[in-house]
């Protein structure tokens, strides 16, 4: 027999549809809300749309200010100079002594740069720029798979629902056939393998309601908790029998679709970009650097000396270019260059891997939806005849011309019916929009569709 728990549970599910039903679109909502995903794809995306200002601020002016106090000593001599003063003859040979044993000396620097010629950081700017749209790639296929997850999620608990209501059913058909078994035993109507086969099927069934009541309290459970709706009020809606429309467009147009607009296309194709850009760095055109400089600094030591007190201060001023031509780095820049050009090959043939991936995937995900139509409409008619069989195996059991065996095989195939081809609509809708996903369309819109297609 089935615990009162897993009666509980099945009775639940029963009544699912006359309670206030939780549609898709309600959930969707409330895992945008509660949900950490969420969280993590919209800081990633809001990260890397910072590589676009990082971008533009490659090619903008730099401004700088260094300032250095301390103690010091220095020490200058010059001799054979020529010393001259007004109005007096010019004395040669002179000879120029200053120093600071132990005094105190200042330095600042104000400078301000701007990259005329670059090629190395144009390579740099153009990495930031396809890393933003990376980064726009990458949050459209998390938002997908996103949502691909909730709706699995979702119709995991609708047909864990309806397995624990199924079987319910399947164990009152059971009672009563087990009661009746042992009634007309006991009249001598019917053999003692009645009872014994009666009671095998109602203790199969009590295990298979425990599995059955485990599973959909944990898909319950895992769908309230990335929604933050109470599991034990969750009353979700299951497939109706009308389904979607058949997707428009043959197969060719929704291979160029993915192949146009799929984001995990998109997100492979700015990796080799990337590595492109990479090996661009390190090339030998991309070793000079020209930059407008200007600049003004300040040197002042003052202190004590063999000569007694003294100071020196210095200034200097200064605009123009700067011009930097690298002439030997020890073998860094060409060992560099080979890298990039080994991780641009690797980035290549990952592109032609995710393009033929991309379109597998396409492939299987259309033909899926054309054939589970076709699969739908043949469950429907095994479901029409499982419930006519039971029908008529329940009157020949009554009449005497069929066993108690026979009713309860009966009984186990309509319900194996029905379950089969809730099991089938769920897989065309989530079809549907895994189709839509590998064209990079999957969006609220899509979900909205779907979920016109629930019913309570």
């Amino acid at each position: 027999m089935i615990p009162r728990t897993l009666w509980a549970g099945a009775v639940l599910a029963l009544c699912a549809s006359t309670a206030s039903a939780t549609d898709l679109l309600q959930v969707w909502d409330a895992a945008q809300k509660h949900d950490p995903q969420g969280t993590i794809s919209q800081a990633s995306r809001a990260a890397g749309s910072t590589r676009l200002d990082q971008a533009h601020a490659l090619w903008r002016p730099t401004v700088g200010l260094s300032a250095s106090a301390g103690w010091a000593g220095a020490q200058s001599q010059m001799n054979g100079a020529q010393f001259s003063m007004p109005g007096s003859a010019p004395v040669t040979g002179a000879g120029f002594g200053t120093s600071v044993n132990g005094g105190s000396a200042t330095r600042w620097t104000l400078s301000a740069r701007q990259a005329l010629y670059n090629p190395e950081r144009r390579a740099q700017s153009a990495q930031l720029d396809i890393a933003a749209q990376a980064s726009e790639h990458e949050w459209t296929l998390a938002q997908q798979d996103w949502m691909l997850q909730t709706t699995q999620r979702y119709f995991d608990v609708v047909l864990a629902e309806q397995r624990l209501a199924l079987i319910a059913r399947q164990q009152q058909a059971v009672d009563k056939a087990l009661t009746e078994a042992k009634d007309r035993f006991a009249m001598g109507d019917a053999p003692v393998t009645d009872t014994h086969e009666a009671t095998a099927r109602a203790q199969a069934l009590s295990a298979q309601a425990i599995a059955a009541n485990n599973d959909l309290a944990m898909a319950r459970q895992v769908l309230a908790d990335v929604t933050g709706l109470s599991a034990d009020a969750l009353k979700l809606q299951a497939p109706g029998r009308q389904g979607l429309p058949l997707e428009q467009g043959d197969l060719r147009t929704w291979l160029q679709k993915a192949e146009h607009s799929s984001p995990m296309l998109g997100l492979q194709k700015a990796q080799a970009d990337a590595a492109q850009q990479e090996l661009r760095k390190h090339s030998a055109m991309a070793s000079p650097t020209l930059d407008i400089l200007a600049q003004a600094s300040r040197d002042r030591i003052s202190g004590t000396g063999d000569f007694g007190v003294a100071s020196n201060t210095q200034s200097q001023q200064m605009v123009g270019l700067m011009l930097n031509v690298p002439l030997y780095t020890g073998g860094w820049r060409s060992a560099k260059l080979q890298e990039a050009t080994h991780l641009k090959d690797k980035a290549q043939a990952e592109l032609a891997r995710a393009r033929m991936q991309v379109s597998q995937m396409t492939r299987a995900a259309w033909l899926a939806v054309q054939s589970g139509q076709a699969r739908i409409a043949a469950l429907q008619a095994a479901d029409t005849a499982s419930q006519a069989r039971l029908d008529a195996t329940a009157l020949g059991r009554q009449v005497g011309d069929r066993t108690t065996m026979d009713l309860l095989n009966a009984q186990n195939d309509a319900s194996a019916a029905q379950l089969s081809l809730l099991q089938a609509r769920i897989e065309v809708l989530v079809g549907q929009l895994r189709l839509h996903a590998m064209a990079g369309q999957l969006d609220s819109q899509k979900l909205q569709e779907v979920n016109a297609a629930l019913h309570p």
